[in-house]
C-alpha cells in the first residue's frame, strides 16, 4: 500500500527540550525585572527543580542569565538585548539613529526613543536620555500599548493594510467605537505626517513620533520625544521648536538608511 504523501506546506515539529526549556526561562524572567530563584522558575513553570537547575548553569555559564550572588535570584543579562539587536535590521537602524538621536536630545534636552514592529508587536529598541538634571525615559525591550501610544499610532498610520491588521489583531480587545476612533485617529496621522497628543499615561507629558523610512519607502520605525514641560523657567525650547527638530532628525536617519523623499522634485 502507498504511503500517503505529506500534504504540501505542512511544517514537520522536532522535539528538542532543552532549548524550549531555556526560551521559557527566559520569556519567563522578562517579565520579572527583580529576578526569580531556581524553585520559583521551577514552579511556575511547572518542571522539576533538577531538570531546570542543569539549563540554569549553564545559561549563567554563557551569560544570558545573571545570578545576584547576594539572593541567588535569576535574571536576564544584557547579553540576550545585544544579541538580538545584532541579529535583526535594528542593528543597522540603530547605527544610523544613535548619533542623530544623541544631538536630537543636546538640542531639545529632551529624551527621545525609537520603536519598530516585531512580528505582531511593537517594541522600543533605542533610547537617548535628556542631557537635563531630570526627564522621562522609556525601558528598552518594553512593548507600548498598540492602540493608545504615539509611536504605535505612527507604525500604524504608514504600514501597509497586512501589518496593520495583524498588529490591531494582536492587540488588547476595544470596542467598535473605539476602533472606528482609533481609525480616523490613524488617518489624520497619515494626512499630517506625524502624530502628538497628550501621554495616555503621565500627566504633564506630550508625546510626538515622527516616522523613519528605509530605502524602499516602507516605515522602519517611530522616532518618539515624550515632551515633558517643567515650570521653572528652565525650559530650553518649546514643543512647538521640539517637534520642528524632531521631524528633522526622523528625515536624516530615513535619508541615512537610502530612503528618499519621492515628492522632492
Amino acid at each position: 500500500m502507498a504511503k500517503s504523501k505529506k500534504p504540501r506546506g505542512a511544517k514537520t515539529h522536532y522535539s528538542a527540550p532543552a532549548l524550549e526549556k531555556g526560551f521559557d526561562i527566559i520569556e519567563l524572567l522578562a517579565d520579572s525585572p527583580d529576578g526569580l530563584s531556581p524553585s520559583e522558575i521551577a514552579q511556575r513553570l511547572g518542571r522539576s527543580l533538577s531538570e531546570i537547575f542543569r539549563i540554569l548553569v549553564v545559561m549563567e555559564r554563557r551569560d544570558w542569565l545573571h545570578k545576584n550572588p547576594s539572593t541567588d535570584r535569576y535574571s536576564v543579562s544584557y547579553r540576550v538585548l545585544e544579541y538580538g539587536f545584532r541579529a535583526t535590521p535594528a542593528q543597522a537602524l540603530g547605527v544610523v539613529a544613535a548619533p542623530v538621536m544623541y544631538d536630537l536630545a543636546t538640542a531639545t534636552y529632551q529624551s527621545c526613543h525609537m520603536a519598530v514592529i516585531a512580528g505582531d508587536a511593537i517594541i522600543i529598541v533605542q533610547q537617548q536620555d535628556s542631557l537635563g538634571v531630570s526627564g522621562f525615559s522609556v525601558r528598552l525591550g518594553r512593548s507600548p500599548d498598540i492602540i493608545t501610544s504615539c509611536s504605535s499610532h505612527v507604525l500604524l498610520a504608514f504600514s501597509d493594510a497586512t501589518v496593520r491588521d495583524k498588529l490591531l489583531k494582536s492587540a488588547r480587545s476595544i470596542s467598535p467605537r473605539e476602533m472606528k476612533n482609533l481609525q480616523s485617529r490613524l488617518i489624520l496621522v497619515k494626512e499630517r505626517g506625524y502624530e502628538i497628543k497628550p501621554s495616555s499615561k503621565h500627566v504633564g507629558v506630550n508625546d510626538i513620533s515622527y516616522p523613519v523610512f528605509g530605502f524602499d519607502g516602507r516605515i522602519r520605525a517611530a522616532l518618539t520625544i515624550p515632551f515633558l514641560t517643567v515650570i521653572d523657567g528652565s525650559q530650553h525650547v518649546d514643543m512647538e521648536e521640539a517637534r520642528k527638530m524632531l521631524a528633522a532628525a526622523a528625515l536624516k536617519i530615513s535619508q541615512g538608511l537610502g530612503w528618499s523623499d519621492p515628492n522632492r522634485a
